[in-house]
């Protein structure tokens, strides 16, 4: 038995930093990775998500030159080199990441898949390995809904369509949130004809119904087909590919295209660990269940990333890490509760989202004050010719303390970090509007947002 003072299981936005962070104040420490190094943001989320979101962008851009006085002639997409691009950079990313774990001082890296014979013993390969301490940052994985036909025909994922180097002709999404928007809008913009299939009665059901209905009519003005209220029944084979069977649908109870993209959510990947012979207790739906410093049910056994459940971000993932290690190297009292709930999706326009929505503001309880603002109003939005969206903030009448925004509009993945600021500063949000900003900038609208607030109705 190879014995450490830490293991750490997967090598994921967590897991990395964590055992250079380790290793540097001279713990011996094991790294297991059973797959590529770097977890999904670098192989199959983050970085080639939006590579290829840059790509489609320009291909949108190139289209809409005439507006700005350019003349391009003919758009034409090379998907190859469209794809050569992000692999590139994925391979960057993935390689020096392996160089840098694999030859950092105190640091062992064990290739395979990790499985606890104990509370903290792990078996990789012929090698069992004990440790004072287990990290685990296994991540996660599309979720393949069990439909009728759906191993019949051929179907893709938010993973295999990394390897995807041309254009469908007709693109179903079988999903309405996050993931499914992103695909459906970057193919629409290579060239496909896209529909997207949603079996609640908005897109984006975690969001406010204003959010979900200016989403749905920026993607309907681009041509995207978005079904709403549909189950997806089954998948069957049909001439031209794939036909997607609905039900609960308004309108016809069917869906053919030439390939289909399954965008319904993730799973973790837990399912083989032997967390059961280690007594490590799971959620439901696989989850490993952990307390507000990111314990698990084993004392000295933590889960960080997406396989715990807490978030499911890159930056949920890396602030997993640094709670973990603050709390362990300089005795902090840092919790997860302390986190402010931050994120974006990267349609264009892109969607910044921080605190609580509507929905969660009312159910706190809080007397509250609205401020909105169409993107049509924000001069940089004009100037650039990309005016979709709108801002929105929210604030205890109270405390004065901003409770949550959501700004979908040009920069708005940026522009909103200015008010997480505020936020964990515990600022009121006098502070933010009575501040001068930047002109000609998205920023600059913001104090006159906060100074147009009104009760919300």
């Amino acid at each position: 038995m190879n014995s450490y003072d830490a293991i750490i299981i997967g090598t994921g936005q967590a897991g990395a930093p964590l055992a250079a962070r380790l290793a540097d104040t001279g713990m011996r420490v094991a790294v297991i990775e059973r797959g590529q190094f770097g977890g999904t943001c670098i192989n199959n989320g983050c970085t080639p998500t939006k590579t290829l979101i840059a790509s489609a962008y320009a291909a949108h851009l190139a289209h809409r030159a005439g507006e700005y006085g350019i003349e391009t002639g003919a758009v034409s997409l090379d998907m190859g080199r469209i794809k050569a691009r992000k692999d590139a950079l994925v391979e960057r990313g993935r390689t020096s990441l392996e160089k840098w774990l694999t030859t950092h001082r105190n640091t062992t890296v064990y290739r395979g898949q990790a499985r606890f014979t104990g509370p903290r013993t792990v078996a990789v390969g012929a090698e069992t390995l004990a440790a004072e301490r287990v990290f685990i940052n296994v991540g996660g994985r599309p979720l393949v809904p069990d439909l009728p036909g759906v191993r019949e025909v051929p179907y893709l994922t938010s993973e295999s369509m990394m390897d995807v180097d041309f254009v469908p002709e007709q693109l179903l999404v079988v999903g309405g949130s996050y993931v499914g928007l992103e695909f459906g809008q970057m193919y629409r913009r290579f060239g496909s004809r896209v529909t997207v299939i949603e079996m609640g009665a908005q897109l984006v059901g975690r969001e406010d119904a204003d959010v979900a209905d200016a989403l749905r009519k920026i993607l309907a003005a681009e041509g995207i087909d978005v079904r709403l209220n549909a189950t997806c029944l089954a998948l069957e084979s049909a001439p031209q590919g794939v036909r997607v069977k609905l039900g609960h649908s308004a309108e016809a109870p069917s869906v053919t295209g030439t390939h289909v993209l399954l965008a319904v959510g993730r799973v973790p990947n837990t399912e083989n660990l032997g967390l059961r012979e280690a007594g490590i207790e799971t959620e439901a739906r696989g989850y490993i269940k952990v307390d507000e410093t990111l314990q698990t049910s084993v004392q000295n056994v933590y889960a960080l990333g997406d396989c715990n459940g807490r978030g499911a971000f890159t930056h949920t993932a890396y602030n997993d890490y640094e709670i973990v290690a603050d709390n362990l190297l300089n005795r902090a009292q840092r919790k997860v509760s302390d986190r402010i709930p931050i994120y974006a999706l990267f349609t264009d326009p892109p969607l910044g989202r921080v605190g609580k929505s509507e929905a969660e503001a009312r159910r706190g309880g809080h007397d509250i004050l609205i401020g909105r603002m169409p993107m049509t109003d924000v001069a940089r939005a004009r100037e650039k010719g990309e005016t979709q969206g709108f801002m929105k903030v929210l604030v205890d009448a109270s405390s004065k303390q901003i409770l949550g925004a959501a700004i979908l509009g040009v920069g708005g993945d940026e522009v909103v970090h200015s008010l997480v600021d505020a936020m964990y500063g515990n600022l009121p949000y006098t502070v933010v509007q009575h501040g001068v900003r930047i002109h000609p900038t998205v920023s600059e609208l913001i104090p006159t947002l906060l100074g147009e607030l009104s009760p919300l109705k």
